[in-house]
């Protein structure tokens, strides 16, 4: 793709910025203010109002949810969605504490919750793919974890996804991690690789890569997922809400599930009607073409053949072990209570 160099500067930009507040993770600075609240959809005056959470900024990567809100499934349930743009590591504390009851979040969040005490609880899961993987330029070699013995990986810090994604990696195929160099080098996983000032580095795969892409240079990717699945990206709430609300959880799922099933069946007018949502995200051909290029991506980590927002119990053995063993939580958890399928099941 031949893209002039302004352009391609804007979407540099625009990614780096994307990749830098993933971490969901990973994560970091939100393009909108943490807290601020924008209403999503009209209801009628008897819908109950519910404030949704996402440890991001507004991106086309949240289709299912805007899909749910212009399809009128949110207010079909009679819920009324806000949508609330801020840290992940931030929001799960006031979900934990009942001020918020539903926030988007990723498993290993759900973990390091309970381990500190949180009552945070998994009810829906979205990911069916941990999405972190080590990418590097076509051609480099470094295409299994064996291979990045000797070599230096970058990485946006000791925390997050990312860091969550190589700690797994090691363990489940023993690396010895003494013998590659990891080197924090913030959000510029791409811009690092691509100026060799990395062999390679560790990113969600819808941004390093697409990034590397759309700069014309094919990558090499090691997916985390190949080697150990985690449990990703899913909905988040509480003890307290599931014990005393439970028909309220069950309509916020019921309608996001058909968000994502739309979303999956109609890709094409999933993205459209994020557009909706996210108009920057279409505001010139560079941007669409851009944001669509993310959106395919991201759309394989949610494909299925099984029960759509279903748990996989052995995921969430297998985090719980693995965190525990490799020092990431220092407090045991019982893996039945970091998720819950009673609301997937009984839709």
């Amino acid at each position: 793709m031949k893209i002039q160099f302004a352009k391609m500067t804007r979407i540099i930009t625009m990614l780096t910025l994307l990749a830098a507040l993933a971490g969901c993770v990973p994560v970091s600075a939100p393009a909108s203010t943490p807290g601020a609240s924008v209403v999503t959809a009209p209801t009628a005056a008897a819908a109950e109002t519910i404030e949704l959470a996402m440890g991001y900024i507004p991106s086309v990567q949240f289709a299912p949810f805007y899909v749910a809100v212009e399809k009128g499934f949110y207010r079909e349930e009679g819920l009324e969605v806000k949508f609330r743009y801020g840290f992940e590591s931030d929001l799960i504390k006031l979900v934990g504490s009942n001020e918020l009851q539903f926030m988007i979040g990723s498993g290993e969040e759900v973990i390091l919750g309970r381990a500190q005490g949180l009552p945070v609880i998994y009810a829906m899961s979205w990911y069916r793919k941990f999405p972190v993987v080590v990418f590097a330029p076509k051609g480099s070699g470094l295409d299994s974890p064996a291979k990045l013995i000797g070599h230096k990986i970058g990485i946006p810090g000791l925390f997050g996804a990312s860091y969550v994604g190589w700690k797994a990696l090691v363990y489940a195929t023993q690396l010895d991690e003494s013998k590659v160099s990891l080197q924090s080098i913030g959000f510029t996983q791409a811009a690092a690789v691509q100026s060799q000032q990395v062999d390679a580095a560790l990113d969600y795969s819808v941004n390093g890569p697409v990034q590397m892409r759309l700069a014309g240079q094919e990558v090499d990717e090691i997916f985390v997922a190949d080697y150990v699945d985690l449990p990703s990206n899913g909905i988040i709430t509480n003890d307290k809400t599931v014990a005393e609300q439970p028909e309220l959880v069950r309509r916020f799922v019921r309608a996001t599930l058909r968000g994502l099933e739309y979303t999956l069946v109609n890709p094409d007018g999933a993205f459209a009607l994020s557009l909706q949502q996210v108009p920057e995200a279409g505001a010139d051909e560079t941007a669409r073409k851009t944001n669509r290029a993310i959106f395919d991506e991201v759309l394989k980590l949610w494909q299925t053949e099984g029960v759509l927002g279903f748990s996989d119990p052995g995921r969430w053995e297998t985090a719980a072990r693995f965190m525990q063993a490799m020092g990431l939580i220092t407090t045991a958890v019982k893996p039945e209570t970091l998720y819950t399928n009673q609301f997937v099941e009984t839709r």
